[in-house]
């Protein structure tokens, strides 16, 4: 078993609290604070059986190596991941969801950026956030705080070679649809209903060449006013709930 690890911020520890609060060891909190917010955090601690710890904000930022703590931090256990796209798929399928929704990033480099698209990931029930190795962030301590809990709960790969995982999606009967701003077809008029793949790329380059030729279709997101594109972030949101929006969500 891994080392535990520390979780900061009112967002990361009260989504482990919701999601796997049995891996919690103990949460130090900044008995300082008492505003409603560290109050309804409390309450959902001891809900959840937690051994709560007071402190001070010195003591706090030491443990999380921020001063960005908020007054709280947890020390956790490692939660078992899903180590593969493959092995998702196949729990998806085993489960009986027959439509994954897939996000897919390609040269999102910027962390800030990448915690928003979990973010927003999360928030769509996107099954997973897939991006290249060779032009991608990983997960740091900046995404996992944009994220706010979002880089726990969405599984994040990154993949060698991006083309070939888009047409091994491919042969799961999962359509791959790129985006890009001079696709004649808006996001608005495709059926995003079954299993699909959204393919981004950062903000002005867009996907590569390769990418988008392995695209089974490519739609645009209008744009009414002067600027020519959106954050990457704001993109991945438009696109992921108008596939929710479709799905009855």
């Amino acid at each position: 078993m891994s080392s535990p690890k520390v979780l900061f911020g009112f967002h990361a520890v009260g989504v482990r609290l919701k999601t796997a609060p049995q891996s919690i060891i103990e949460i130090y909190y900044e008995a300082t604070r008492r505003d409603a917010r560290m109050r309804q955090f409390l309450d959902r601690a001891r809900e959840a059986g937690a051994r709560l710890i007071e402190a001070d904000s010195v003591r706090i930022a030491k443990l999380a190596g921020s001063h960005g703590h908020q007054g709280v931090a947890a020390r956790v256990e490692p939660v078992a991941q899903i180590t593969s796209l493959d092995e998702l798929l196949e729990n998806l399928e085993e489960s009986g969801i027959a439509s994954p929704l897939l996000l897919v990033l390609d040269g999102v480099t910027d962390p800030h950026n990448l915690g928003a698209c979990l973010r927003v990931a999360d928030g769509a029930g996107a099954h997973a956030v897939i991006a290249p190795k060779d032009h991608a962030s990983g997960i740091n301590a900046t995404v996992a705080k944009v994220a706010s809990g979002a880089a726990e709960t969405v599984p994040y790969f990154m993949v060698t070679n991006l083309a070939r995982t888009l047409n091994e999606l491919k042969e799961r009967n999962i359509w791959i649809i790129g985006t890009s701003g001079d696709a004649p077809q808006s996001i608005y008029q495709a059926d995003l209903k079954g299993p699909v793949a959204l393919v981004l790329g950062a903000e002005g380059d867009g996907i590569r060449q390769l990418t988008r030729k392995t695209c089974d279709a490519l739609v645009s997101i209008p744009m009414k006013g002067a600027v020519e594109s959106l954050n990457v972030s704001v993109a991945s949101g438009i696109c992921l709930y108008e596939a929710l929006r479709q799905r009855g969500g």
